[in-house]
């Protein structure tokens, strides 16, 4: 059902739940040039950026392990480059990174319907909340969250309940829209209506499998929910 909305499916939501990476932002180049200069300063194999795309979507310290030689993944290793990571994604996140064509538009179409807009990402927290304010600064999100502690990251669906609860608003109320399997099992668990963006890092095959009851080839196809 890749861009093609079923009218059975055109119910009027209240809420709008956002994946970040890989669905607001494509912010593929700048991750991978970063962990691929970490690599790089330990001795390691580089990896294409397409690679990535499966790397990435459980947070930083998931990405680094998968970017890592299996022979390498030990604690220490492991721990001194997370923290080189986040230092040179620090400095590189704003290099490539865009909005997505179409979003900005889409984002404009929900605010002006008065549908309210919130960000749920597996970044960890401050950092969300940094690329969000420079990249998105556009649009007031009513709720914008990364990964905090006493909190688990997505796909546990505690972080998008809460969500729900903080907006007053039923989980069934919410489109979730999200690229990868992990967004998909959150919205499933969590009671909300998953979308599958073609947009972003995976297949269309892997959303399915997840959970996803649509998927859509770019943001205007989202219009149809408005």
């Amino acid at each position: 059902m890749a861009g093609i909305i079923p009218e059975d499916y055109l119910v009027k939501f209240k809420a709008v739940l956002f994946d970040l990476d890989g669905t607001l932002l494509d912010t593929i180049d700048d991750l991978a040039d970063s962990m691929n200069t970490v690599l790089k300063a330990f001795g390691f194999p580089l990896h294409e950026v397409e690679k990535y795309k499966y790397f990435v979507g459980d947070g930083m310290d998931v990405l680094v392990k998968r970017a890592l030689p299996e022979f390498c993944r030990d604690e220490k290793v492991v721990s001194r480059c997370i923290h080189a990571m986040e230092e040179e994604y620090s400095l590189h996140w704003a290099d490539k990174s865009r909005p997505y064509i179409g979003m900005p538009e889409l984002l404009d179409a929900f605010v002006s319907e008065g549908i309210k807009i919130s960000i749920l990402s597996n970044k960890p927290h401050d950092p969300t909340k940094a690329v969000v304010s420079i990249m998105l600064a556009k649009w007031k999100f009513d709720v914008v969250a990364g990964v905090k502690k006493g909190v688990p990251r997505k796909p546990d669906p505690a972080a998008a309940i809460g969500i729900a609860n903080h907006l007053g608003i039923l989980p069934q109320d919410f489109l979730y829209i999200g690229d990868t399997h992990t967004d998909m099992k959150t919205a499933v668990s969590a009671g909300m209506f998953p979308v599958g963006a073609l947009w972003g890092f995976r297949t269309g095959e892997e959303l399915i499998k997840a959970g996803a009851r649509i998927l859509v080839k770019n943001p205007a196809d989202l219009l149809r929910f408005i």
